[in-house]
């Protein structure tokens, strides 16, 4: 019998809402995960990518990051891990650097066999290079055998990437297929074959309102899976329905019968009342304790944006000038990856190229084409607004915009990001693609190859 912790998406260095103390959350929820290895009746840790949620970690969290992994080291807990899309390079990745120093294993096409069985890896990969992948891996003599791996796989309902297929084609049986990326635990069979996430470690995004865990794995005659839960920040919800007549004092009165000291709060207002300033119910919030408020109110006025403007949250004010634009597609997939999305920063350039070229490959032209004008703004109004605003619409014009988030990526301005938004399907990274054979290597950024060095 072989029992491992299966964790991952830990997004170790994340300052969500730009608040220090969540970026110290994410890497507590890590040292708990290795404390409950070491206290605990495992054979190894499993993490299956996104160990860190930018490629370019601070030194902070690589040495905190070192401290953990020394923790399990001291207990003969060995780490086997894949790399994530968050946290790809393009030449080396900082698995390879603790895996240098003993103090961890990145996994591959070769197989790792702790107890009785064989562990292999296959790191994140772009979809516009899965098709090249053979999923030819060396054969073990051990009990068993598990993938450990990054994506979204299918058949969960989010998939783009077929479990099915990698299963049917790799040259090794597997037991298991113990997956990373997915932020909730969710749990499939394929024939005689588990699929598990194990969800993330802290929350990455307020929608993610499950209570935040790992799995623990038993392969003995089947493969057991279990879920053990993590001491994290609480975040507290609020859901506000107003009834006519009533307004701030209300949501204010819901929020106030909770404990807020130390929490996040995420306030959601709905209903016929009267209108609200959400910074004020932030400061409401703040006054009482919390480590950060934020307040979505879900109503529409004709005449708010005449009467009163709120900073709350100054995206929303964004995305509806982004609509009025009649911009393409695919620009509106850009900007939402370069403005909005949880795409670490470093990434972004990476992304922008991965995207553009993912549409230029599949022939799919029309994405470049510019909406139809909304909210009767004339199409000549929308070509002058795109003119002087910038905006990018046309396939050369996206490039650009890609070399624009390479500035923004390497100490330019940097995307918004309040943590809020749902996980993408997809966030593609021009990276290294997977381990081992299953993998295609992408060209050398000169950029990268002396970021080791700096830190050390």
């Amino acid at each position: 019998m072989t029992r491992v912790i299966h964790t991952g998406d830990t997004h170790l260095g994340y300052q969500q809402y730009h608040v220090p103390e969540r970026r110290e959350d994410f890497m507590a929820a890590f040292r708990q995960v290795a404390e409950d290895a070491v206290d605990g009746d495992v054979e190894a840790v499993v993490h299956a990518g996104d160990l860190f949620h930018d490629r370019r970690p601070t030194l902070t969290d690589v040495l905190d990051t070192l401290d953990v992994l020394r923790t399990l080291d001291d207990a003969d807990v060995p780490f086997l891990a894949v790399v994530g899309n968050h946290e790809a390079k393009r030449d080396a990745q900082w698995l390879d650097l603790f895996a240098s120093m003993g103090l961890a294993t990145r996994l591959d096409d070769e197989p790792t066999v702790v107890g009785d069985v064989a562990f292999y890896g296959l790191d994140y990969v772009p979809r516009s290079q899965r098709d090249a992948l053979e999923y030819d891996f060396a054969p073990h003599e051990a009990d068993h055998a598990a993938l450990v791996t990054h994506g979204q796989f299918k058949p969960f309902d989010y998939g783009t990437w077929d479990a099915e297929e990698i299963i049917e084609r790799a040259t090794v049986d597997f037991a298991a297929l113990l997956l990373g990326d997915e932020h909730a635990a969710e749990t499939k069979q394929v024939d005689d074959v588990w699929l598990t996430y194990c969800g993330s470690t802290e929350r990455a995004s307020a929608d993610e309102r499950d209570d935040r865990g790992y799995n623990v794995v038993t392969f003995e005659d089947d493969v057991a899976i279990a879920r053990r839960g993590l001491d994290t920040r609480e975040f507290v919800y609020v859901e506000v329905d107003l009834a006519e007549g009533e307004g701030v004092d209300r949501v204010r009165e819901r929020v106030g019968q909770h404990d807020l000291d130390g929490t996040v709060v995420v306030v959601h207002v709905d209903g016929e009342g009267d209108p609200i300033t959400p910074a004020a119910v932030e400061e409401f919030a703040l006054d009482r304790g919390a480590l950060v408020a934020r307040v979505t109110d879900h109503r529409e006025f004709a005449d708010e944006s005449a009467t009163e403007v709120s900073f709350a949250d100054p995206d929303d004010a964004v995305r509806q000038r982004v609509r009025e634009l009649g911009l393409s597609e695919a620009a509106r997939d850009l900007d939402e990856t370069i403005r909005a999305s949880k795409v670490a920063d470093a990434n972004v350039a990476d992304e922008v190229e991965s995207r553009v070229r993912e549409l230029v490959d599949e022939g799919h032209a029309d994405a470049f084409e510019p909406a139809p004008a909304e909210d009767g703004v004339s199409e000549a109004d929308v070509g002058d607004d795109a003119t002087d605003d910038g905006a990018v619409t046309t396939g050369d014009d996206l490039i650009d915009g890609g070399d624009d988030a390479a500035e923004a990526a390497d100490g330019g301005p940097a995307p918004a990001d309040d943590g809020d938004s749902p996980d993408e399907t997809e966030q593609s990274v021009a990276g290294d693609g997977g381990g081992g054979s299953a993998s295609e290597s992408a060209p050398e950024d000169p950029e990268d190859q002396s970021t080791m060095e700096e830190y050390l």
